[in-house]
């Protein structure tokens, strides 16, 4: 199984999409084409999901381009292992903290926060990475929220998918698809989203 936390290929692919990242989100450039019934409202209501959450000090690990990061509330610190992620995600979050670090390492002490928030990382990890990360996340909270990609009717629930970015070029991630259940039952928690395109789960050590 390949490693994705510290994968040096998956780091230059992530970093090379943060100027197109939110395209996936919002339906632009090679997604805008991709028959996805139901996408733009769901995302809404995944937005709005995180809006809801209680105000807390969170560490939202892999925050990618801060899309979701925006609508935490509270003070929030927000890690990624992208510099460009880090920037785009700072520029969303003038009241918060956006900085490059290890997702499998927190650079924070013991019950430095209230909350870790996790969006759309913890379906690409391997077994032992999700287990360091679960390690790593009730470490510094007593609080985890997870937030990931739905198992859809005939999709492949592990994948090693191939991505290509705007530019042409072409890159290999793991992606596993789960059910708000099964997500809930790997972390130790309880669903708290269960959409069609995109589920949640919360735990609380």
């Amino acid at each position: 199984m390949p490693s994705f936390a510290r994968d040096p290929g998956t780091a230059t692919y992530y970093e090379q999409r943060a100027a197109e990242y939110d395209e996936w989100y919002e339906s632009l450039g090679r997604f805008a084409s991709r028959p996805r019934p139901g996408w733009d409202a769901e995302v809404d209501d995944l937005c709005r999901f995180v809006h809801a959450l209680a105000p807390a000090r969170t560490l939202d690990v892999a925050c990618g381009s801060g899309f979701l990061t925006r609508h935490l509330r509270g003070f929030v610190v927000a890690l990624d292992q992208s510099p460009s992620m880090v920037t785009l995600t700072q520029r969303r979050l003038p009241a918060g903290i956006a900085m490059r670090g290890d997702a499998l390492d927190l650079p924070f002490a013991d019950d430095s926060f209230e909350r870790v928030f996790t969006g759309h990382f913890y379906g690409h990890l391997p077994p032992a990475e999700r287990a360091v990360f679960l390690g790593e996340a009730r470490r510094v909270a007593n609080e985890l929220v997870v937030v990931d990609t739905a198992l859809r009717p005939g999709e492949t629930a592990e994948q090693l998918q191939e991505r290509i970015l705007n530019d042409g070029s072409r890159h290999h991630v793991f992606k596993r698809f789960l059910s708000a259940e099964q997500l809930a039952d790997e972390i130790g928690g309880q669903p708290v989203l269960a959409g069609d395109w995109f589920v949640a789960a919360a735990a609380s050590r």
